[in-house]
């Protein structure tokens, strides 16, 4: 019997990609310290796609049977195309979801939304407190967001927050809950730090305790028996505090697909990070080609692929390995084991992480924020901790 991806079979998914995230641009006026955009995004933001590009996209994904539509960034409202982009995406009947920090959504612009047929918008918030949210996004947006979540609702949309949980908020998670309720939210995802990009580079600083993520998900729980169905609340854990791996993306190249901004068509966020390896363009290669043909895409899918202790391991058409990018960054290697997994040989890696990011020689080392100035030192090679960061507050 073919193995099931979202209630389909393996066999159908590889042709059919089913989610579609359009990672518009780059550019962002936030500056968050656990962003997984590129460390190097500087490179990919100077051949940004147009709108007929993106258009083209959109209907040939859509041709390949992709229904549900992501559009992020960076911030996707610095761009002025997007009313269109969304408009489109309606027509062809994409279920689309707007990503956004709020900043840059005005009544003129979600209006136009509403009318060209968005269904739904993500809206990130940080913290329940104006200090550490101004603090770990590097920028004073703490009320703008109130307001935007105010907007947000009184259009009709479904109230939905994401918000990124770290050392800094985690032990406010019973009140960023109560923030979120006054708000209205429908849906809230609390979403620990998964650590790529940005957050890779901030770890020590970001980690919480085994203890802080206990009590968090204590004050969840006891939240969601309170609240019962009135509101959805995801309590993402973190991969480092696991012992199984996750599926990639539910499967490497199997209902996931990502174009980002200058047209690299990717299967996961962070594939760019894996050595060797060339990604199909919108540009040069149609997207049917790249999913059912490109070396990127049917590098890891299925299983083929799988070294020991992955290949004879019991459970390896459940997790697939885990993460391919997780076990390049931190063993050096893209086809072993993902160190999350108690199998695998590279474990000691995590508990190594997991120890130095309770060091206080670590983890009160200043933070390094998503700046373009930053970016340009990772695109330069220099991957050293710079100069001049902000301090801790």
């Amino acid at each position: 019997m073919a193995q099931l991806n979202n209630g389909v079979a393996a066999n159908v998914t590889q042709k059919q990609p089913l989610w579609l995230l359009a990672e518009v641009t780059y550019r962002c006026p936030l500056h968050c310290a656990f962003c997984y955009n590129p460390t190097d995004y500087d490179k990919h933001t100077k051949n940004e796609l147009s709108t007929e590009q993106w258009i083209s996209a959109l209907r040939d994904a859509r041709k390949m049977g992709a229904i549900q539509l992501g559009i992020s960034g960076g911030e996707p409202l610095l761009r002025d195309d997007i009313e269109e982009i969304v408009a489109e995406a309606h027509k062809l009947g994409y279920y689309s979801n707007l990503i956004t920090s709020g900043v840059g959504l005005t009544e003129k612009r979600i209006q136009a939304f509403k009318e060209g047929g968005l269904d739904h918008i993500q809206l990130s918030m940080h913290d329940v407190t104006e200090d550490i949210s101004n603090f770990i996004t590097d920028t004073r947006t703490f009320e703008l967001k109130k307001k935007v979540a105010g907007m947000i609702k009184a259009h009709g949309y479904p109230m939905v927050l994401n918000v990124v949980i770290h050392r800094y908020n985690i032990d406010q998670v019973g009140r960023i809950l109560e923030m979120a309720e006054a708000l209205g939210a429908d849906y809230v995802e609390l979403a620990n730090t998964q650590y790529y990009g940005w957050s890779l580079v901030n770890r020590d600083q970001l980690m919480p305790t085994r203890e802080q993520l206990n009590q968090a998900e204590a004050a969840t729980n006891a939240f969601r028996e309170r609240v019962g169905n009135k509101m959805k609340v995801f309590f993402v854990v973190p991969d480092y505090f696991s012992d199984r791996p996750k599926k990639c993306m539910n499967g490497w190249g199997e209902v996931f697909m990502i174009v980002t901004a200058n047209g690299d068509v990717l299967p996961c966020h962070s594939a760019r990070v894996l050595p060797g390896m060339t990604f199909p363009n919108v540009r040069e290669n149609g997207l049917e080609w790249a999913w059912k043909e490109s070396p990127a895409f049917t590098k890891y899918r299925g299983m083929d692929w799988m070294k020991e202790p992955c290949r004879s391991c019991d459970e390896r058409e459940n997790d697939l390995g885990g993460c391919r990018c997780q076990s390049y960054l931190l063993s050096g290697d893209a086809e072993m084991a993902d160190p999350v997994c108690t199998k695998s040989p590279n474990r000691h890696l995590i508990d190594e992480a997991l120890a130095n990011s309770q060091k206080p020689q670590l983890r009160e080392q200043p933070i390094i924020f998503r700046t373009d100035k930053n970016s340009k030192k990772y695109v330069e090679g220099d991957k050293e901790r710079i100069e001049q960061f902000h301090a801790l507050p």
